[in-house]
């Protein structure tokens, strides 16, 4: 049983970070105390199972004659060792871990600073020279970024787990974390803290380039040359198919086909037919009318998204016949 426990938890720690390799200096750093940590767990496991099971047939009564006679007795040097080296494990792992916090508190100065905004379902990041992304951002490799977050409605949790970095989300105050990417590539990010019906949805990609891949990116206009529908649709992509569908099946929202033009009744009592003044409302303030048969769970996009998203999302929104 022993050496099953000791190969069980050695492949699960290798396993692990084979499927995740790290990606920062902090990531790898981490990734050594949690060894550490699994070694000294399967050491004093061991230990302590050989003492039960040496104990349990050294000192079993063998007869009823024994009963009440053993006498107990102590060593001094035996009780202090096995105190003082425990306290010295732990010393050593708390010093370590308060580093590796330290650390991962205290973003260097020159860190790129990225805003990221949670809202159900879905994350926004907002760069210093006005240019926003739904769901993906893009960073450069080697250099210092800081993430500022914030959430629009409830908890949320930005994770990375190739990072080994997770900070939670909180609407009204701003967190952060940072990171320092060593290598290029794709990375997921997940939303850990569940915030309603699409939590497993709330998704977003991290593009780790070259400083100049990012700076081209940064410049770039990704809407430059779309119509106002094809924005829309870009923008529906990347925000709206959690909770909407462009055909006439229902999510968490209504589906999308048809929606111009048609009907539709109010828990107020109320109703009226779809035109864009009711599709800009239902973007910029959900709550101000709900459709009869869906819940009020839709999150405000004003502020979120730009007149030229708005836009264009009511126009892509009308070619959904």
């Amino acid at each position: 049983m022993i050496p099953l426990l000791f190969f069980s938890l050695k492949g699960y720690a290798q396993t692990s970070t084979e499927k995740l390799p790290p990606v920062t200096d902090y990531a790898e750093k981490l990734d050594t105390l949690y060894h550490f940590l699994v070694g000294i767990s399967v050491v004093s496991c061991i230990l302590v199972i050989v003492a039960f099971a040496y104990f349990s047939i050294r000192y079993r009564r063998k007869s009823e004659k024994e009963q009440g006679s053993a006498k107990v007795s102590h060593n001094t040097l035996l009780e202090f060792i096995w105190s003082f080296i425990p306290l010295v494990i732990f010393a050593v792992a708390f010093v370590w871990g308060w580093i590796l916090y330290y650390d991962f508190k205290r973003p260097p100065e020159n860190s790129l600073e990225i805003h990221v905004y949670g809202q159900m379902w879905n994350w926004t990041f907002v760069y210093k020279n006005g240019k926003k992304t739904t769901n993906e951002f893009y960073v450069p490799s080697h250099k210092p970024v800081k993430l500022i977050m914030t959430s629009k409605d409830v908890l949320h949790s930005f994770f990375i787990p190739t990072f080994r970095i997770k900070q939670d989300v909180v609407p009204g105050i701003y967190t952060s974390l940072w990171f320092k990417a060593n290598r290029k590539g794709k990375f997921q990010v997940f939303c850990t803290e569940f915030c309603g019906t699409g939590h497993a949805n709330m998704l977003a990609r991290m593009h780790v380039v070259s400083l100049k891949e990012w700076e081209d990116w940064l410049a770039h206009d990704p809407y430059k040359g779309l119509s106002l529908a094809e924005i829309g649709k870009k923008a529906f992509q990347g925000r709206c198919t959690v909770c909407h569908t462009t055909t006439k099946e229902k999510r968490i929202g209504p589906g999308l086909s048809g929606l111009m033009g048609a009907k539709r009744e109010f828990t107020n009592g109320k109703s009226l037919m779809v035109d864009e003044n009711y599709l800009r409302e239902s973007i910029l303030n959900p709550s101000e009318k709900i459709v009869v048969g869906f819940p009020n769970q839709m999150t405000p996009f004003a502020g979120t998204l730009s007149e030229e998203e708005l836009s264009g999302l009511i126009e892509y929104i009308k070619t959904l016949k």
